[in-house]
């Protein structure tokens, strides 16, 4: 079995438990309120920002321009193509992606983008592949999930959503989980240590996201900031 394999072995309580959550469902249900769908929008777009950034960190530390040009080809992805599920949810909930930018994080967002950060910037190329990678390899499961299940049509209010995440022609994480295996088997066992460390912190931070979603979470004393 190799590294990633069972580190999604390990995980997999917690892939359930997305699979599970109230919004998942709700998305395949078709019915999320507009509070909900624009609170995901807000934070996903700050949180997408800094995925980028951290794409960026983990090309000053390739060593090779095909590791490169897969990081570049990642920013160009969320820059020109993820923006799709996110205008679905926009059309759905009746905003302006345009007006749905710039907002301050919410909690669990703003601990999972710093949670990233500290990796990128204290870690190996191998720890943020490992910190990243429940992202897409959770979207891509939960897409394939729900087009199985629901096997939406262009009437479901989230079909453009199920259909990007669950209908790509490859698999989005195949590159990384490779890449990802073939440094582990390089690294040492402290390094393997941390980087199942950050692989599954993230998939509890993943949940956790949407469990913010749902809620709608906001910082729990409300401050009106001032520049002084």
């Amino acid at each position: 079995m190799s590294f990633t394999q069972q580190l999604r072995q390990q995980a997999d309580d917690i892939f359930q438990a997305i699979f599970d959550h109230p919004f998942v469902r709700g998305i395949a249900k078709g019915q999320l309120s507009k509070g909900q769908l624009i609170h995901y929008i807000k934070q996903d777009y700050e949180y997408l920002n800094a995925f980028m950034r951290i794409y960026g960190i983990a090309i000053s530390k390739c060593a090779t321009r095909e590791e490169i040009a897969v990081f570049n080809e990642q920013i160009s992805f969320i820059l020109h193509s993820e923006v799709h599920p996110h205008q679905n949810f926009c059309a759905v909930a009746g905003g302006s992606y345009d007006k749905m930018q710039g907002y301050p994080l919410a909690p669990t967002a703003h601990h999972y983008i710093r949670h990233m950060l500290t990796v990128a910037h204290e870690g190996s190329l191998g720890e943020i592949m490992a910190v990243l990678l429940p992202c897409p390899w959770t979207y891509m499961e939960i897409g394939r999930k729900l087009v199985d299940e629901v096997q939406p049509d262009r009437n479901h209010p989230f079909y453009e959503w199920i259909d990007f995440y669950g209908n790509q022609a490859e698999d989005a994480t195949a590159y990384f989980r490779n890449r990802l295996d073939a440094w582990a088997q390089e690294a040492t066992a402290t390094e393997r240590n941390r980087m199942a460390e950050h692989f599954m912190l993230s998939c509890q931070l993943e949940y956790m996201f949407w469990e913010m979603a749902y809620r709608e979470e906001q910082w729990p004393v409300h401050v009106q900031t001032a520049v002084l």
